[in-house]
Parts: C-alpha cells; sequence; structure tokens
C-alpha cells in the first residue's frame, strides 16, 4: 500500500512538472526565510543561558522617582556591593564592574589596545566563563594581576604559555597573568579581551567610593532555594541606610533576573513595557509565520486548482472501494513528499545564504548539523509544513462525490467567492501588511535622521585620550592648529554624540523644594561653541584665555533654562557636585542621546569638575584640505607626542550614524522578508495565471480568431486577480 501511495504521488508530481516547480520553489524560499529567521529568534533567546547558574543570577537595577516620572537603569554606586554582601546573607557572590576599560597592553614590542573590565573576583564564580589556565578562585584576588581571553593572549604571546607572565598596562603598571580565560560566546551581553581586578581601581585614578555616583555595574548570585521576593522586600531601600541623599527620593533598588536582561530591558514609569528587543523578536517571529502560511497557501491555491485533473481519479478509486480516509492520507503523504523536496532545497538555499545573512546582521549564525536536535526539529518542520499545505486540498479533493465526478459536472462555474479567493486575499493582505510596515519603519529612521542636531558634524573628529595625550595636550592642540590640520581643539568627558554622566542635586537660587530634574551632564575645557558650531542664544562660551574664571563657568541648553525658570540667567550660581558654577552661556537645544527621544536639560562645565575627567579630544578638521591628508598630519603629531598609542580617530557624523544601525537592520530585514513575501505571492499567482490560461486555451483561440487583442485576453485573465489584489489592499491598510 505504501509502495503505491509513493508511486501515485510520484506520478502526479512528475505530470505535471510546471506546476511542481513552482509548488517547491515557493515552498522552499517560505521554508528558507522562516529557517532564517528562526535562526536569528533562536540565537537572541539563546542569550547568557549557558551559564550554569543562570537561575539564581541577577542584577542590580535602581529604580527612582524624579517629579512623579519613574526612572529605572542597571547602574549603581561603587560600594552598594560590599553592603549588599554583608547585610543579605542570601548572596553567594558578588560582582562589581567597570565596563570598557580601554588600555595599551604590551609584552615586549607587541603592543595592543584592548578593552576589557575592571571586576570583582566572584565574576568568574557567578558566570560560566572558564577558565582554561589558572584558578577562579585566585585569579583576580592580586591587585597587579590580569586574567587574558584567549585570543587576546594568541595575539600577544602567539603560541607561548602566557600564564604567569608580565605585562604592562597602559604605561605605568607591570601585572602578572593569572588566568587564561576561553573566549565569550556571541550570545552574551559581555564582551571584553581581559579582566583586572577591582583592588586596581584603588592604585591611580578611576577609583570611585561616593554613594552619589552610579556608573557601576553589579551582579549577584543568590543562594539556592532563595526566596527571592523576600529578598527584594531587604534590598529595596538598602541604598537609604547609607546614603543620607538618596532619603531625599524615593529610591528603590530591585533584583533583575538574568533571563530578562537581553530581550526585556526597557522600561517606563518604573514597570517593563514590552519595548524591548522582545517586541522586534515577536515581530519577526509573526513575520516568519506569515511567509510560511503565504507559502501554503500557494501550495493549496495551486492544488485545488488542479481539481479538475485528479476529480476522475478521486471518484474511480471511490467507486473501487476506497474510503476518504485513505484518500486523504494519499494527498497529504504527497504534500509531505513535495515538502521534503522543498524542504531539502531550502536547506541549500539557508547554506548559501548564511554568510551575506550573517554580514547583514553582525552574527555568526549556523545550523549544527552534529546536533540530533537539529535533525529531530527539521524532520518536524517539514511534517508541520506538509500537513499545513496540504490539508486543505486532501480534504477538498477527498469530498468529491463519484456520480458527479464522473459525469463532469462538479464544478461551481462563476462563484462569487471561493476558497481560492479567499486564500488569495488572505495572501495578499499579509504581503501587504508587511509592506506598509517597513514603509513606515523607513519613515521613523528617516525622521530622525533628519532631525537637526544642533551641531555641525562635518569635519568634526574626535580621539580618546589615551597614554600621554592628557599630558602633552597644549603642545598636541598647538600642533593641531599651528600646523593648518584643525580649525578648533577642544577637550571634553564624553564624545558629543554620548551621554555619559548625568543626575540630579543641583542647586540655584529659587529653585522649588520639590523639583528633582534630572540634568544631564557634559564638561568642556573651552571653546566648545566654536568646535563643535553650537548656536549661543544668550552670553558666550568658555574662554579660560580672556577669563581664567571660566573653569568654573557654566553653559546650559534651552531644556535647562526652562527647567531653572532664570530670566536672566548669565551670571547665575548653580551649585552641583560640590562647586558653585556661574552660567556665562545658553545653547541652542541639541542632541546628545538618542535621536528618537526628547532633548533633556543639559548642563556645560568648565574644568574644574571634581567628578568628571577628560577622556576625549575633539578637533574640527580644516576643510580647506583633504581629509586624507589632515588624518596624516594629526598621525605624526600624535606619534610625537603620544608614540606608545596608535591614533585611532573616530568621526562624529559616522558615530551619529550608528545610532540608527538597530533601527535600519530591523527595516532592511522587514523590507527583505517583505519582498520575499510578495515574491512567493506573485509565484503563487503566476502558476494560477498559468493554469487558468492552459485550462482556458479552446476559448483564448476563438477570441483571437474573432479578432480579440493581446492585451484585452490579457486583461480578461487578469482582472479576477486584480480585483482580489485590490481588495487585499483595502483590507491591509486600515489594520496597517
Amino acid at each position: 500500500m505504501f509502495k503505491n501511495f509513493i508511486k501515485i504521488a510520484y506520478r502526479n508530481l512528475f505530470r505535471s512538472k510546471g506546476f511542481t516547480v513552482i509548488n517547491i520553489t515557493g515552498l522552499a524560499i517560505g521554508m528558507a526565510a522562516t529557517m532564517l529567521i528562526v535562526l536569528l529568534i533562536r540565537h537572541e533567546l539563546s542569550y547568557d543561558q549557558f551559564h550554569a547558574n543562570k537561575n539564581r543570577i541577577y542584577e542590580v537595577w535602581s529604580r527612582v522617582n524624579f517629579n512623579g516620572k519613574i526612572s529605572c537603569w542597571n547602574s549603581v554606586s561603587d560600594p552598594l556591593g560590599p553592603a549588599l554582601k554583608n547585610d543579605l546573607p542570601e548572596i553567594e557572590a558578588m560582582a562589581r564592574l567597570k565596563l570598557g576599560v580601554t588600555n595599551l597592553l604590551s609584552a615586549g614590542e607587541k603592543k595592543l589596545t584592548k578593552t576589557g573590565y575592571i571586576a570583582d573576583s566572584g565574576f568568574l564564580k557567578i558566570f560560566s566563563f572558564p577558565l582554561l589556565e589558572g584558578d577562579v578562585s585566585t585569579a583576580l584576588r592580586d591587585k597587579f594581576s590580569v586574567v587574558l581571553t584567549e585570543r587576546t593572549s594568541k595575539s600577544l604571546f602567539g603560541k607561548e604559555d602566557a600564564l604567569g607572565k608580565i605585562i604592562r598596562v597602559g604605561d605605568r603598571d607591570y601585572v602578572t597573568v593569572t588566568g587564561i580565560l576561553k573566549d565569550p560566546p556571541s550570545n552574551t551581553k559581555f564582551d571584553f579581551d581581559y579582566l583586572l581586578p577591582w583592588s586596581y581601581l584603588t592604585y591611580g585614578p578611576g577609583q570611585d567610593l561616593e554613594w552619589g555616583a552610579n556608573s557601576t555595574t553589579t551582579e549577584v548570585l543568590l543562594k539556592p532555594n532563595v526566596n527571592i521576593a523576600a529578598v527584594q522586600a531587604k534590598i529595596k531601600n538598602l541604598r537609604e541606610k547609607y546614603d543620607e541623599d538618596s532619603r531625599k527620593v524615593d529610591w528603590q533598588l530591585f533584583l533583575y533576573p538574568l533571563d530578562r536582561w537581553h530581550l526585556y530591558s526597557s522600561f517606563t514609569d518604573g514597570r517593563e513595557d514590552g519595548g524591548g528587543l522582545i517586541m522586534y523578536i515577536r515581530l519577526f517571529g509573526i513575520i516568519a509565520g506569515f511567509i510560511l502560511l503565504i507559502a501554503c497557501i500557494n501550495f493549496m491555491n495551486l492544488s485545488t486548482a488542479r481539481s479538475e485533473k485528479r476529480a476522475k481519479e478521486v471518484g474511480i478509486r471511490k467507486v473501487v472501494g476506497a474510503q476518504r480516509s485513505a484518500l486523504v492520507v494519499q494527498f497529504i503523504g504527497e504534500s509531505a513528499l513535495l515538502a521534503l523536496l522543498a524542504g531539502v532545497l531550502a536547506l541549500v538555499i539557508v547554506e548559501l545564504s548564511l554568510p551575506a545573512y550573517n554580514d547583514l546582521i553582525h552574527e555568526k549564525l549556523f545550523i549544527d548539523a552534529r546536533s540530533p536536535y537539529t535533525w529531530i526539529a527539521f524532520v518536524g518542520f517539514i511534517l508541520f509544513v506538509g500537513i499545513l499545505a496540504g490539508s486543505y486540498p486532501a480534504f477538498f479533493l477527498s469530498s468529491f462525490r463519484p456520480g458527479v465526478v464522473l459525469k463532469g459536472t462538479f464544478k461551481k462555474a462563476g462563484a462569487l467567492l471561493t476558497p481560492r479567493k479567499v486564500l488569495v486575499v488572505l495572501q495578499f493582505t499579509f504581503a501587504i501588511l508587511l509592506i506598509i510596515g517597513t514603509i513606515v519603519i523607513k519613515q521613523e529612521i528617516d525622521y530622525a535622521r533628519d532631525r537637526n542636531t544642533g551641531y555641525t558634524k562635518d569635519q568634526l573628529v574626535y580621539q580618546f585620550m589615551t597614554g600621554d595625550i592628557s599630558k602633552n595636550y597644549p603642545l598636541i592642540k598647538q600642533a593641531l592648529l599651528t600646523s593648518g590640520v584643525a580649525n578648533a581643539v577642544t577637550r571634553t568627558n564624553s564624545p558629543l554624540t554620548e551621554v555619559w554622566a548625568n543626575g540630579g542635586g543641583q542647586d540655584w537660587e529659587g529653585k522649588d523644594a520639590n523639583d528633582q530634574t534630572q540634568f544631564d551632564r557634559f564638561l568642556e575645557d573651552e571653546g566648545l561653541g566654536v568646535t563643535a558650531g553650537l548656536q549661543f542664544v544668550q552670553g558666550r562660551d568658555l574662554d579660560l584665555e580672556r577669563y581664567p574664571t571660566d573653569s568654573t563657568g557654566m553653559v546650559i541648553n534651552e531644556s535647562a533654562l526652562k527647567a531653572m525658570r532664570f530670566k536672566n540667567p548669565i551670571g547665575q550660581k548653580v551649585g552641583d557636585l560640590g562647586v558653585d558654577w556661574h552660567i556665562v552661556g545658553v545653547v541652542r537645544d541639541f542632541i546628545l542621546g538618542s535621536p528618537y527621544e526628547p532633548i533633556k536639560p543639559l548642563i556645560i562645565c568648565g574644568a574644574k569638575s571634581k567628578f568628571m575627567t577628560f577622556y576625549t579630544l575633539l578637533i574640527k578638521v580644516n576643510g580647506a584640505t583633504s581629509m586624507e591628508k589632515n588624518l596624516a598630519q594629526m598621525q605624526a603629531i600624535f606619534k610625537k607626542y603620544n608614540p606608545d598609542y596608535p591614533f585611532d580617530p573616530k568621526f562624529v557624523d559616522q558615530e551619529y550614524a550608528r545610532k540608527f544601525a538597530d533601527e535600519q537592520l530591523q527595516g532592511t530585514l522587514a523590507a527583505l522578508f517583505a519582498g520575499l513575501t510578495i515574491f512567493i505571492s506573485c509565484l503563487g499567482l503566476f502558476g494560477l495565471a498559468t493554469y487558468m490560461a492552459e485550462s482556458r486555451i479552446k476559448e483564448i483561440g476563438i477570441r483571437k480568431v474573432l479578432g480579440a487583442s493581446v492585451a484585452g485576453i490579457t486583461a480578461l485573465l487578469s482582472k479576477d486577480f486584480v480585483s482580489l489584489v485590490i481588495i487585499s489592499f483595502l483590507i491591509a491598510a486600515p489594520i496597517a
């Protein structure tokens, strides 16, 4: 019986080769697109799920009420970690992290600029980043120790054993390699080339033990079988025990579980809002479902369209005793065989597409052919598609009555509403929904990108102040200006495209006692206005040469002026972080953070800040000379005054464009899959149109003999499909 089923299926598939090719191609493309999306979703869902203690790992977050608006973020103060370990016996291990610490690592003549973390020793106990060499309990114990990742070790020492070797960090410290760490996988939020112990912070600049500064990520590992609700209650107001200032506001702490870090960490008014990465995961999951459904609808339409050719077969088999259930199994079996062929072709398409797909999404996705679960999932996928695509045709064809079929009168001609028309409308409704969604995403990106930044991005370059740049800044600035390479130079605490400091607690005359406004903080040396092209609406920029007291000067933006409610801001005093600043100027609002958010109140402080340091050197390059020539001269200047570190300029316009990278990627993926959806839909329409033309070939011949034009016949055959597409648009547009 089974052999007979296979033989019949084989003959039917190859009897109509054109329709078989269209069916397999449509299904294969739909299945391949679905596989690619599923690979991406699986990768995103797997973030940090490899840690052995993942169910007991939490991150400490702040939840603070400022002027009735509750904000949440994942950074806390340095002393909180030890306080947690001391006050909460439920905590098994704690680790504080300073992220993104860039240093020059030197081993003999080999010099590399690498980015790593400064971490408590508990980091290696909490997370499953295995040491290939070294001891987890001692690797980060000594102040002058370092743990290198495998790739960093190979870059510095080649094939030599790096354990116990001495390397230089920056230009001042020699540390011993106490561990070699297996390279972190791509599906983790942690990305580092080395680890320095937390005690390293007590040596040289960078130590910050103030409760008022919130710039540290803190992770904890709870003991087994701990009541998390009880721990949350204990930690909620722990900060108030040690920090008087936090008692003035509703400052709470909470533990955020590891399994929500990557996908869900988006908050509105103190609660998860569902707007994190999970929103896009769900969106692309829906797109994958649409694509697969549309591919299956193609199969259904083409199978039912050819029902006339299978009708007599069904009638004769029923006459000779075939049960309807046997016919259903036969037709679903044919669908499964076709789905198997399409699945194999889809695998080939996916393997060929993966390199370009990985380049597009900046990941390293792959199909794990060695895992039995992969093949179990593949077989399940084939069966699912075969049953989904073949169920309607199977029940439709097996429902034919022998008497009616054998007389040739089973068709209902000219029916106003048929299942096939419904399926075509459904198919194109999904496709049009995706197209409209893609257009909206593009419009959102264009709107944000075309928004006036408030400063001039062109010819603006910054360099992080590594090595001897701080010490030789006056010489470097003079060399850049006198050589004609730069029109203006200044120092700032962060790049012009990022917010590295913010907070409240400022004091000024007339401030409401209940005012809890949070300000973005920026630090400049002098001349930021002319360097970045800021527009002053009142007063002037900081100028230390003409006004030496500008080291305690402050420039505010228009949003800050509204928050402070000064009628005449110039000369007003503002207390912040232990310094009494005097306002010298007001600049027009400019975008320092996200272009998708309203501009926040900003204070730009002078050089006398106690808690902010100059980390970047901002250069307005001379546009009269080619950028290539300017960069060559700049490199020579930095090589002279900072020989141990590479010259690594960042272009402000390019860094600003990176703010749109995620949205552009999502838009590109949506457009790509929407295009595939349209292609699959049109492929199905092509098959239906081809079959219609084939079935009406005598009618077409007679019409041409009677004088009908090709255009007229084309319009005759196309009008039904065009009307269905128009109906689809009328349904999809208001839904979208």
